[in-house]
Parts: C-alpha cells; structure tokens; sequence
C-alpha cells in the first residue's frame, strides 16, 4: 500500500510539473507573442516634426522657400520614419500661437521648426516652453533665445542674430567714413530689437544716430518718415525690415535724391526682394548668409561646400538662381535635427516627453556640426552656436549678390 501511494504521490507530482511546464511554456509563449507585437510598433515609431511658416501675407518670401526646402529634408533619421506636418502663420502672430498650439496637442509633434519671422518667433516662445517642445526659430532676433532662461530653454534658432548684423554695418559704415547714421524699420519686434543693436554698436564705432523712424508691413508709403530721415542729412540710412516689404524705404530714399550709403537687415536675402527692389538697391550693402554668394566664398571658408550642395538640391528643385538665405536656415534646423535626433532615440521613443527631452539636451549639446551658414557650437547659454564666419558682407549689383571680402 505504501509503495503505490508513493507510485502515485510520485505521478501525481510528475503531472503536476508537467502542468506547470506547459503553463510556464504557454505563459512564455504569450509573451513572446506580445513583445514581437510591441516590436514592429516600437521599430514603426515616427518622429514628427512641425513648421510654423509664413506662407501667405507680407513675409510669404520668407516663409515659401522654407517650405520648399522642406521637401529635401530627410525623411528618415537614425533608422524612424519622419513626418513633416507644415502650417501657415499668415504673418500673423496670433496665428502663429494658434498652429503652435496645434502642432503640440493634436499633432503630437516631437519638434517645431519656425516662425519665419522675429514677432510671431516669439509669440510661440510660451507655448513651446509649457509643451516641453523643442523649438528651432528661423527669425533673426536675438531675443528669441537670449536669455536662456526657463523659457528659451526649449528654443532655439539659425540665423544669424541681429547683433551679428548690425556689428557688421557699424564695422563697414566706419571704414567708409560715415559719423551719422538714421534708422528706419519695421513697427514690430524686429524692428525694435534691430534698432536697439544698430544704436549700440554705433555708439562703439563714434557713429551718431540722428533719426530713428518705423512704418508697418503693410503700409504703401514711407514718404513721411523719410522726409524727416532727409531733414538730418545723415552719411547712411539702415533699413531694419525682412521680405518684399523692406523695399520701400530704399526705394522712397532714392526717389528723394539721397545719395548716401543705405544698408539692409539680413531679411532680404532672397530673389523676390531684388525683384521688387530693382534698380533702386544697386549700391546698397547688407550682412548675409555665406548662402547668398556661396559660389564666391573662399575655397576655405566653412560654409561653402555645404551651401553649394544645398543650392545645387533646391535649384533642382526649382530652378536655376531660385535659392534664398531662409531656405538655408530650414535646411541648418533639418542638419541639427539630423544630429540631434539619433542621440534622442537612445534615450525614449519619439511621441513621448523624455525624448522631446533628450532632443532638446541633444541640440543644446551641438558641438563642431558644419552647415550652410557656418560651423554650430551650442551651449547652455547660447542657443545659436555660430561665430562672425556665419556673416558676410554682400552689395548689390545690378540684381545680384556680390561678396565683398573686406
């Protein structure tokens, strides 16, 4: 009797193991199943990236060749698919907020490339900031990353600032003997912001500025505030405008006869500006983009191997003398998203806060990346990155960009 209940304590143990293999063995199964299910999901997972672009209204030069250069962006970063969700801003800040907006919560985006222009920029500073967001601006001033506070924490930019640029036109009007200077710009933070650098690098180069005027967008004259310009008999007049609208104030000048030096913001510098300028820029001076005049740089400056291949792909694309500064700065955010992102995907997966997070730290760690513009070293407190290589003293002559090299 007590060998067979051993007998049978015995296979009624072995059953029970078996049971419990088999289940062991299913439970595996089932999480086998449920990983190889996770996996195609995981190795799916796209990265979204929106623009806030100014596609219609008065910055439209701006905001088109952005959007074109788009198209050649990558479409594939360190192994993730990658979506391009653009929307137009109108020119118009509060629409700038609103597709911002859009882009976080419905959209899900991963990063936000834009506005093109300074007022909407940073109209979108606060939204990014409470969406935890990456952010690069393709406007101009200074003041969208500077301070880097809580805030700008999560912005970043490619062009070239406006201190940047006013340095140049203060270093240029001296050499050429001027010693008064009068301002005119846009009604907006661009012209502001623009002004406050022209004033103080003035100051530095013993320049006076004996006349500061403003006129909006979308006004169809400035003959009033160049008359009072004209009443001080200033040595130059500095433009402080972006887009097609930026060509009245020259125009205006010489149709009064000045005969003075005139210098432009580097928001001109594209095609539709020469065509609407015409004639009446021959002779004018502005810092820009090593874009501009890519094929005149030195052999050995930075940017210019990467800014010819880049205006080799977007004149492909639409055609020959087509190519403008802010497409190149599309194309530069494109360049750090392309570094940034696969440091990102080592930390989260895209669509989540931490890998907005990890992307941020990763543009913010930017060192040594070469683009069109110049060469990129980022820092805690500069969300920029580029030196005075990035600048480059162009006039225009007879509808062209010429380089001047001193």
């Amino acid at each position: 009797m007590r060998r067979f209940e051993t007998i049978e304590r015995g296979t009624q143990g072995a059953r029970t193991a078996s049971v419990r293999a088999t289940t062991s063995r299913r439970g595996l199964a089932r999480l086998a199943a449920a990983l190889c299910a996770a996996l195609p999901a995981i190795a799916l997972a796209q990265v979204k990236i929106g623009l806030v672009l100014s596609l219609t209204g008065p910055a439209a030069s701006l905001g088109i060749p952005a959007r074109d250069t788009t198209t050649l962006l990558p479409k594939q970063i360190g192994g993730q698919s990658v979506e391009y969700i653009v929307l137009d801003d109108a020119s118009d800040t509060t629409q700038a907020v609103q597709d911002t907006k859009k882009l976080i919560s419905e959209n899900h985006v991963d990063a936000i490339i834009g506005s093109s222009i300074t007022p909407n920029s940073l109209a979108m500073i606060d939204v990014v900031a409470d969406g935890e967001t990456p952010m690069i601006s393709l406007a101009s001033s200074a003041k969208i990353i500077e301070p880097v506070d809580a805030k700008r924490h999560w912005v970043f930019k490619t062009p070239q600032t406006d201190a940047m640029m006013a340095s140049a036109i203060a270093a240029h009007a001296s050499t050429h003997g001027v010693k008064t200077i009068a301002f005119i710009g846009q009604a907006d933070a661009l012209g502001e912001t623009f002004y406050t650098e022209v004033a103080k690098f003035a100051q530095l180069h013993h320049i006076d500025v004996v006349a500061s005027e403003r006129f909006n967008r979308t006004d169809p004259s400035v003959t009033g505030q160049v008359l009072k310009i004209l009443a001080t008999h200033p040595d130059a007049v500095v433009v402080g405008a972006a887009g097609t609208p930026a060509a009245l104030p020259p125009k205006t000048l010489r149709e009064r006869g000045y005969k003075g030096l005139i210098y432009h913001n580097h928001g001109v510098g594209n095609n539709d500006f020469l065509r609407v300028c015409g004639a009446d820029c021959n002779g004018t001076f502005l810092p820009a983009s090593p874009v501009l005049v890519a094929a005149q740089l030195p052999a050995d400056h930075p940017a210019k191997r990467l800014a010819l291949d880049y205006i080799a792909r977007f004149e492909a694309l639409r055609g020959p003398g087509s190519v403008s500064a802010f497409g190149s700065y599309t194309w530069d955010a494109g360049m750090l998203l392309s570094n940034a992102v696969p440091i990102a995907l080592k930390v989260a997966a895209p669509g989540t806060p931490e890998f907005r997070g990890a992307l941020r730290d990763a543009l913010e760690a930017t060192r040594g990346l070469s683009d069109t513009n110049g060469v990129v070293n980022m820092s805690a407190t500069d969300h920029l990155g580029l030196d005075q290589r990035a600048r480059v003293m162009v006039e225009i002559k007879n509808a062209k960009w010429v380089y001047q090299p001193h």
